[in-house]
């Protein structure tokens, strides 16, 4: 891993600044809904128009990342997003109301496009840099420390540009994939392919079905568990958003220090457990288990009151559930599958990921109206059932005592079928 550390720096900067894209925006929607005359409900599309998209097109880029290479696939997504968040800006600089609005969706639609290439693709290149499970597990942690960080740093710089211009966090979107491209460019090394003839279409849907016939309960568990997190992050960012402006007359920076709390807790949370799971799959499962619990439980309590400060205590404790459980879907789905289907299966998993940040926002606008408790016990709902799916839908195998480091990966080395091509390999599923 040491050898490795320049290439993770620079990987690491793609889930960093693709959710600085993102996630900048919400401490600004309320600004934007004023400044554009649209109703909460339409300046949500904003966040979620760019997770449709991606929920779409993340797949296809996991596809063409087996076929052509992890990197040959991210380095033009950058390009893409950066175009994306240009034509967002030049609206939101150069036109107004509604018509800015619809060319800023365009925008974002562009964007998405850029996103889905982007940071899923990140997860199976770190997953081939590594043999070891243990240092795929590090790796992948600093990877969603990256990630949540971004979502901590998001909020204040988005809040503190929206002071200086409403539309400035659209304006620096495309500088910082430029960052991005670079680095990935001067610091990334792709891992030597194995030669092997790229799959077709058709092999590349058939191994897609073979491996969710195979490993499909413990799989499908893990993508719902991912969107369910999602859904609750984006979902409570967006009404605290709209909370501490309407309620409490917060803006700027302040506002963004506020909602920077549960998140900060949320990234600490994701590095503290990507360094404990290491190659121990049932810890994996019950610290996720753990994670969602937690989540649920003070989705409950959070109900029961509505005072600012009551509210973020326990807003930053379902964070850190959801620190907790995120390193371990994503050790558990990228160590499960061979390396030649990783990319698909990584990339639906992050679909699944999209479909949660997609509807977060918008559904919490129309639970707004039906109330604070209605709003925090639809949120504790998702929570046990995501708790719920860990218990029962994961069920890591059960290993061998005294089993030595790398023995492990070993017994789940895929065994050759009577198929050609990438997705014409086979192996145990180790949960």
């Amino acid at each position: 891993m040491k050898d490795k550390k320049r290439d993770l720096l620079a990987l690491a900067s793609i889930p960093f600044i693709m959710t600085l894209g993102n996630s900048m925006l919400l401490p600004v929607l309320p600004q934007i809904s004023r400044k554009l005359a649209v109703s909460s409900f339409q300046v949500s599309m904003i966040i979620t128009v760019y997770g449709v998209v991606a929920i779409v097109m993340i797949p296809v880029a996991g596809y063409l990342s087996d076929r052509f290479g992890r990197k040959a696939v991210i380095l033009p997504s950058l390009i893409v997003a950066a175009l994306g968040g240009g034509v967002s800006a030049a609206a939101a600089w150069l036109m107004g109301g509604i018509t800015a609005y619809w060319v800023i969706l365009a925008g974002r639609f562009l964007q998405g496009i850029g996103a889905a290439g982007a940071f899923p693709i990140v997860l199976p290149l770190v997953g081939d840099m590594f043999r070891d499970e243990e240092e795929v597990s590090r790796s992948l942690g600093l990877i969603e420390t990256s990630n949540t960080f971004g979502k901590v740093i998001s909020p204040i710089l988005g809040a503190y540009l929206g002071t200086l211009l409403w539309y400035l966090p659209f304006i620096s979107i495309p500088a910082l994939c430029l960052i991005s491209f670079l680095l990935v460019v001067f610091l990334v090394k792709s891992p030597k392919k194995k030669e092997h003839k790229p799959p077709t279409v058709r092999q590349f849907l058939q191994g897609i079905r073979d491996v969710l016939r195979e490993k499909g309960r413990w799989l499908y568990s893990i993508f719902a568990i991912g969107c369910i997190c999602m859904f609750v992050t984006f979902g409570v960012l967006f009404y605290l958003s709209e909370t501490l402006e309407s309620e409490y007359h917060m803006h700027g920076w302040l506002k963004g220090l506020v909602l920077a709390i549960p998140l900060a807790l949320l990234c600490l949370s994701s590095f503290g457990a990507g360094k404990m799971i290491g190659e121990n799959k049932k810890r994996m499962k019950w610290l996720g288990f753990a994670g969602m619990a937690l989540l649920t439980a003070s989705m409950i309590i959070t109900g029961f009151h509505s005072g600012i400060y009551f509210m973020v205590g326990f807003l930053s404790l379902g964070g850190i559930g959801i620190g907790a459980a995120l390193p371990c879907l994503d050790a558990l789905i990228t160590e499960g599958i061979e390396k030649e289907n990783r990319g698909t299966i990584t990339s639906l998993y992050s679909s699944m990921r999209f479909i949660g940040v997609a509807l977060g926002p918008p559904a919490v606008s129309l639970l707004m109206n039906a109330g604070h408790w209605t709003l925090f016990v639809t949120m504790a709902a998702a929570g046990a059932l995501g708790g719920l799916l860990t218990l029962f839908g994961i069920k890591p195998s059960e290993g061998q005592r005294g089993e030595k480091k790398g023995e492990a990966l070993s017994r789940y080395k895929p065994e050759p079928s009577e198929r050609d091509g990438a997705f014409g390999r086979r192996g145990r599923s180790p949960v």
